[in-house]
């Protein structure tokens, strides 16, 4: 599996290399008894100098603690080098039915707050259970508990301060899965991540890999490069199942028994949990993360309104999924970032976090939030998330292509329209790649503003930097021809002609060369499926010809548009294979057949009473 298409991946961490972890550390394995008597397999690396004691730094992962056995190290211990030179008790656990842990393997297992007895159990039990047990038979801890993990790690983490710990005193969610429906991973606002799902699915999910086992099955063969096509032959989504899954994967199967945002959804809501939370938490996210950007926002920001008495910081940085862990984070695909932002936050965030709480080290004064600024590369710190010195500023939809911060005269031509067909949707990227990539999240959107089904409109060249702080408010007066449509909304920052090219040696970097002048950038996309225009948990038809209102939230951005630049809105109805395809009628996409699939025509207005429009949070000088 390729980690750029998983939404949980062990960190690619900066190494100290096995021979230093053998000197300095004893491995030792065990079983963990949880409540219900399941045993989870558990890895420890406790410190070879006696002379002090170390608290316990606890990672729970779905995807193995390998490598197996007391005789084979692993060749980094921590979320960095730092960790392992300063001294900690490293523990590694499989979850509760992966890999060498016994029982049932749930996705997402729901938080159960209610718990009458000892059978029944969550990824909170379990982390209590594990912490108490370490507690009583691991020599040499101060008493003192830490957490950290990345995606589905990240989720577990988060778990795991659901378990309420009196010795779990830190925890670093970082890319939390959250919400599966509504922003994190396989959903946004309803339409489905195909390639991310499925390609991440019908790797974990497969026939007999729930059973205790130290080896991996090997990955699924698409038999082709292009995810364009691979998709596209696959058909109506039923298809998946028949031709690949099998019924081998129950989270596929749910995902397509609940189509709209249903208390199957909600259980499965992290941040419904998140109050009174007392352990001090570092939630990290990148604003590249193509898999999990919802997370760390919305966990960070449901625990401010919560859990105010807990240090609750967040921490984002220009990083595609985990970049911050590995990596000096300089760039990612053709966007610069000109330093090295990920060993910025490993030296001078995470470690002192933990430091401080789990060693009783200086406090570093971090403050509440530490946000990289993408267009000027540089970070900033804020005393919350989003900044208070902002202001809404709207941008609207204009005739000609035009867009501006005054809306439409009544003179004005009323909308622009589009033919969308789902045969030919628009592609995600100009180059071939068989799921998602990390660079999409930056990419270059020219390909598209060429094309007729794709509507562009721009500022003229800016005459002063713009800065937008916070998350973005997308406002769309529209009307189609069928009974379903999705709306794709994507903010882009067109650079200036007279753009500087890169440097020679970041060439490699770069998918394939292209020229920066005029280069589009993506800033943030978001699909929106318009049939829960009324609510996620209200599928409504829309009646053809009849103009609807669709509002929905992109997520944050701390971007400055620099002056020169222009801001630039493109809508369109297919973003493929990113997200499924919509067949235009209002029915169960999971079970629509081929022949269901029909072209539209869509109409977006500005008039001055029904004006499309573009809201940013201004940031105030």
């Amino acid at each position: 599996m390729r980690p750029t298409v998983l939404f949980l991946l062990p960190a690619l961490l900066c190494g100290q290399g096995t021979a230093y972890v053998k000197a300095n550390y004893t491995k030792y394995e065990y079983q963990i008894p949880a409540r219900d008597g399941v045993k989870l397999f558990t890895a420890v690396f406790v410190p070879k100098d006696t002379s002090k004691s170390y608290p316990i730094l606890l990672s729970r992962t779905p995807y193995s603690l390998s490598p197996y056995g007391a005789d084979n190290y692993r060749p980094s211990l921590g979320p960095s080098e730092a960790f392992a030179k300063s001294g900690y008790i490293f523990v590694y656990q499989d979850v509760r039915g992966r890999w060498m842990s016994e029982g049932e393997f749930v996705h997402l297992r729901p938080h159960n707050p209610n718990r009458q007895s000892s059978k029944d159990t969550d990824e909170s039990t379990d982390t209590y259970d594990t912490i108490d047990w370490l507690l009583k038979n691991v020599k040499g801890h101060n008493g003192r508990v830490g957490m950290w993990g990345i995606s589905y790690p990240g989720f577990y983490t988060v778990h795991g301060v659901l378990s309420r710990h009196p010795a779990l005193k830190a925890a670093s969610p970082q890319a939390p899965v959250t919400d599966m429906w509504q922003g994190d991973d396989f959903h946004h606002n309803g339409a489905l991540f195909l390639p991310h799902a499925f390609n991440f699915l019908i790797n974990i999910d497969k026939p007999g890999g729930h059973e205790p086992t130290r080896f991996a099955l090997p990955p699924f063969q698409h038999r082709t490069t292009s995810g364009y096509d691979f998709f596209l032959r696959l058909g109506p989504l039923a298809n998946a199942n028949e031709k690949y899954f099998k019924n081998a994967s129950a989270l596929w199967n749910d995902m397509m028994k609940h189509p709209a945002y249903d208390d199957w959804w909600r259980a499965r809501n992290t941040r419904a949990h998140l109050r009174s939370i007392e352990t001090a938490m570092l939630t990290v996210g990148g604003w590249y993360d193509a898999e999990d950007l919802f997370g760390p926002l919305r966990v960070h920001e449901t625990a401010a309104k919560t859990s105010p008495r807990a240090p609750n910081l967040i921490v984002m940085g220009p990083w595609y999924h985990g970049q911050w862990s590995g990596g000096d984070g300089s760039s990612l695909g053709y966007a610069q970032f000109n330093s090295k932002t990920s060993e910025y936050f490993r030296d001078k965030l995470q470690f002192p976090f933990f430091e401080h709480h789990l060693k009783g080290a200086a406090d570093p004064k971090l403050p509440a939030a530490t946000m990289f600024e993408t267009g000027t590369n540089q970070w900033r710190e804020y005393p919350q998330w989003p900044p208070a010195n902002t202001a809404p500023a709207t941008f609207y939809l204009r005739e000609a292509g035009k867009l501006t911060a005054a809306p439409a005269s009544a003179q004005s031509p009323a909308f622009d329209e589009y033919i969308s067909d789902p045969a030919r949707p628009v592609p995600v990227s100009d180059y071939e790649s068989i799921g998602m990539t990390r660079e999409y999240m930056v990419g270059d959107q020219r390909h598209a503003a060429r094309r007729t089904d794709v509507l562009v409109y721009q500022t003229e060249p800016l005459t002063q930097d713009f800065t937008a702080s916070g998350p973005i408010k997308v406002s769309l007066h529209v009307t189609t021809t069928g009974t379903d449509a999705d709306f794709i909304v994507k903010v882009i920052d067109v650079l200036p002609d007279d753009y500087p090219e890169p440097d020679a040696a970041s060439d490699d970097k770069r998918p394939d060369p292209k020229r920066m002048a005029g280069f589009q950038m993506l800033v943030r996309g978001e699909p929106f499926r318009g049939r829960f225009r009324n609510g996620l948990d209200k599928p409504e038809a829309f009646t053809p010809g009849q103009v609807s209102k669709i509002e929905f939230e992109l997520p944050d951005v701390n971007h400055a548009f620099r002056r020169d630049h222009r801001i630039m809105i493109q809508v369109q109805s297919t973003w493929f294979p990113l997200i499924d395809r919509n067949p235009q009628k209002f029915i169960d996409i999971a079970n629509a057949r081929e022949a269901d699939f029909q072209k539209a025509t869509h109409r977006v207005y500005h008039t001055p009473a029904q004006a499309s429009a573009i809201t940013f949070q201004q940031l105030k000088p």
